[in-house]
């Protein structure tokens, strides 16, 4: 038998009894319940709270165990490590789905902007019409809205309550809807109805252009995807000729990992090359108050 394997037998078979004498031992039945409690709480913060984090938890949790079969089984003891890795890493590096989701706000706040502006330009005051607009407000952007409701509604100023609705969003373009708010909320002019109009029309230019760049972004990416995939094949390949036979020595490990780690550098340099840099805000951090003055 394989030295590893029998090691693993003996100490799987002394674990086994070990919890059969644990087993004997009377405990409490409070004790017991409350254990029980305990352990299905802590699993239960294993697996994650959102099925994303379940999902990738339960991926991460297969991979490592396929490491290790692969490593008791052929020897690779690399595979312990690169599995798990590729697993956890290969999808960051390779998705594009922080972009349609950035996408998708722009497009939320574009549709919501143009709708506020439909609703002041019928002679509805700001206030109003955002406390209006939160029945409609789009998706991505309505935990957003229902906070910017809720500081209007607890008597925040309306500027300090939009320069916070403008934290929350955290974008520039939120930046650009909030200032043209606190302009109008200010001046309380007749003209803030076609302002948000042209901004909303604006915010929808710049959906168009950035759609066709993440489209050029994403021929890259594409291509790096059939790569990895290609590659991983290769090696899997490699592994069961008698040509992987050099890199099954400690050196010759050490050296495929070197290999590997060149290659994760090259796609992390691709990510970056291909992902928008971020635009700078304008309005910036405003600090919070736990109280604001009476609104307008």
């Amino acid at each position: 038998m394989n030295p590893l394997l029998a090691a693993v037998a003996a100490v799987t078979a002394l674990s086994g009894l070990w919890l059969f004498a644990a087993g004997l031992r009377p405990v409490p039945e409070d004790q017991v319940r409350r254990s029980a409690d305990r352990l299905r709480h802590q699993l239960h913060g294993l697996r994650g709270t959102t099925p994303a984090q379940r999902r990738k938890r339960a991926v991460l949790a297969a991979a490592m165990g396929a490491g290790a079969l692969v490593w008791l089984f052929t020897g690779w003891i690399l595979a312990v490590v690169a599995l798990p890795a590729a697993a956890a890493g290969l999808p960051i590096l390779l998705q594009t789905s922080s972009e349609r989701s950035g996408i998708a706000r722009l497009e939320a706040m574009s549709d919501w902007t143009r709708d506020l502006s439909g609703v002041i330009g019928a002679g509805i005051g700001i206030e109003q019409a955002i406390r209006a607009s939160l029945t409609t407000a789009p998706q991505p952007i309505r935990t957003e809205v229902g906070r910017l409701v809720a500081r209007l509604q607890a008597r925040w100023n309306t500027e300090d309550a939009l320069r916070a609705f403008a934290d929350d969003i955290d974008d520039s373009t939120g930046d650009l809807i909030a200032a043209a708010l606190i302009l109008g909320a200010q001046r309380r002019g007749a003209q803030l109805a076609s302002v948000l109009t042209g901004l909303a029309d604006t915010v929808a230019d710049d959906i168009r252009m950035r759609r066709n760049v993440i489209a050029e972004q994403a021929k890259p990416r594409a291509n790096a995807r059939m790569i990895t995939a290609i590659t991983s094949g290769g090696l899997l390949l490699l592994f069961l000729t008698p040509y992987s036979e050099p890199y099954r020595n400690p050196w010759g490990q050490a050296i495929l990992t070197v290999y590997l780690g060149l290659y994760v550098v090259c796609l992390i340099w691709l990510r970056n090359i291909t992902r928008s840099p971020r635009q700078a805000r304008l309005l910036g951090l405003t600090p919070r108050h736990t109280t604001q003055g009476a609104a307008r």
